[in-house]
């Protein structure tokens, strides 16, 4: 998906010494790649690291495979001079037990007071986990004290329908003066589900990684398996995928319109929205019989059993861009919107943000400009503001669903229902094969990696979810915003626990 014809180019592999780490990655970032993933890996005798770095104009992926002693696994930490390393390397502590040497932050991430101590349930050698108890006591949050400051707790379990989530306050008046946020309440190992499947059993489980993004995941996941099988996906089928992750981003837009708008009492508003989700989700099963979308990924291809009409999709992008320009015109709305919980470019930049979280600051990452797959020309476009308040955050989302619905036209002429695919490889895996796949799901960039044996089974599969790099965003653009507006912030960004708690 792109707007130059620069073609994918394919991953470079490098073996190197813990010791050379940290000047060759700084290197890369130096250079204008990102780190898009790392992932502990327990092969048979060692414990291995790989960093995978992404770059863009051209796409540029570059790994770096760091072999470690399994009695005293150690990296040392790249925390100073990025600041998403520093988080999967605190992952990569709690899961395999690989300690990230001189890291700012050394607490737990993933791992709750009720793991017993010594035990890293990805590890090969992990066993059935041990009798649970208290070894560690509460989470070690930092207190901020001083005149008329309290602190005001929120969950673990909260009032509506979703996932659990740890928020402490720290409030003077009704002024946030720092949040601290706990999750991984709820981790799944969905990682070490992936273990020892093929890729045809495992693709359900990619579906449902995190339920509003099952074609963002189906196709990194495809995408990574092909690349590790040496397939290669037709033009045809590729349109087909790029409809799907469209009419995805289309309906999780304008459901979340509707919630901010409801988040500022115009509870109209959220209704005529939700008129118009109900018309897509019903879109959706028409055109692969799940009104999530489920199905129409496959391995090799996709399937659709109806092409949207080009009519349809511009009468709904019309009717969403009226209620968004409605929304705006609207002074409470405005109001509420305007300079509420600003996310600096300079630090969404540093903390790795992604999708509109980072396209609201003026940082104009997309996947399907950066790393393409398919021409979009000329339908597509970034939309990006400069303010980084929830104002820009709901602009960005108004703006894509025009673009979303303009590029599903574009790729609706022409375009046949069907079955359109290639699985499994005409040839057998030569030995163990790697592959990545990235793909811009509707809340930003979607990373897997995968490994296969011989056989073809999966060895390894790392997921990465946007909510991922975007959740430490989150506390910075509260601060200084009033208590009340936290349930609008928070839908602003409208961050996933199920794609972040695997």
């Amino acid at each position: 998906m792109s707007t130059d014809d620069q073609p994918a180019q394919p991953r470079t592999m490098a073996d190197i010494d813990a010791g050379a780490l940290p000047a060759r990655a700084a290197a890369l970032l130096d250079g204008g790649h990102r780190l898009a993933l790392a992932a502990a890996h327990h092969d048979p005798g060692a414990l291995r690291v790989v960093y995978l770095f992404t770059g863009a104009s051209p796409d540029r992926r570059t790994e770096l495979h760091v072999r470690l002693d399994p009695d005293a696994p150690a990296v040392p930490s790249l925390a100073a001079i990025s600041f998403p390393a520093g988080r999967f390397e605190r992952e990569m502590r709690d899961l395999y037990g690989i300690v990230p040497e001189n890291h700012p932050l050394p607490r737990r991430l993933v791992r709750h007071h009720h793991w017993p101590r010594g035990w890293y349930p990805m590890r090969a050698d992990a066993g059935p986990a041990p009798e649970f108890g208290d070894p560690e006591g509460p989470y070690p949050f930092v207190n901020v004290e001083g005149p008329g400051v309290y602190e005001i707790p929120v969950g673990p379990v909260h009032a509506g329908m979703i996932e659990p989530g740890h928020f402490r306050f720290s409030v003077v008046g009704e002024s946030i003066l720092k949040l601290k946020a706990r999750l991984w309440f709820v981790h799944k190992g969905l990682e070490r589900l992936f273990h020892g499947r093929t890729p045809a059993d495992a693709l359900p489980l990619a579906e449902r990684v995190s339920g509003d993004t099952t074609v963002g995941h189906a196709l990194a996941f495809c995408m990574a398996v092909e690349e590790a099988a040496g397939v290669e996906v037709s033009p045809g089928a590729q349109r087909m995928r790029t409809l799907l992750l469209e009419l995805e981003r289309l309906y999780n837009h304008v459901t979340d319109l509707g919630a901010l708008c409801n988040d500022v009492g115009h509870s109209v508003l959220n209704s005529q929205f939700g008129r118009i989700r109900e018309q897509l989700l019903r879109l959706n099963r028409e055109v692969t019989g799940h009104r999530l979308l489920r199905g129409g990924v496959v391995l090799g291809g996709a399937v659709l059993r109806t092409v949207p009409a080009p009519a349809r999709l511009t009468a709904i992008a019309e009717d969403a861009a009226g209620l968004a320009a409605l929304a705006l015109s609207h002074t409470v709305v405005a109001d509420r919107f305007t300079g509420t919980a600003e996310l600096p470019a300079q630090a969404a930049r540093d903390l790795g943000a992604l999708g509109y979280v980072a396209r609201a600051s003026g940082v104009g990452a997309d996947a399907r400009r950066d790393h393409p797959f398919t021409d979009l020309r000329p339908a597509f476009g970034v939309a990006t503001r400069t303010t980084g308040d929830v104002l820009a955050r709901f602009q960005v989302r108004a703006e894509e669903i025009a673009v979303s619905a303009a590029i599903i036209k574009d790729l609706a002429y022409g375009m046949s229902p069907g079955v359109v695919t290639y699985w499994p490889p005409l040839s057998p895996l030569g030995g163990p094969v790697s592959g990545v796949g990235v793909v811009e799901g509707w809340r930003g960039a979607i990373v897997h990696r995968v490994e296969l044996a011989r056989d073809g089974t999966l060895t390894r599969a790392k997921i990465v979810d946007p909510s991922f790099f975007n959740w430490p965003a989150l506390p910075v653009a509260l601060t200084g915003v009033i208590v009340p507006d936290f349930p609008l912030v928070n839908k602003s960004f409208n961050l996933s626990y199920a794609g972040n708690d695997l």
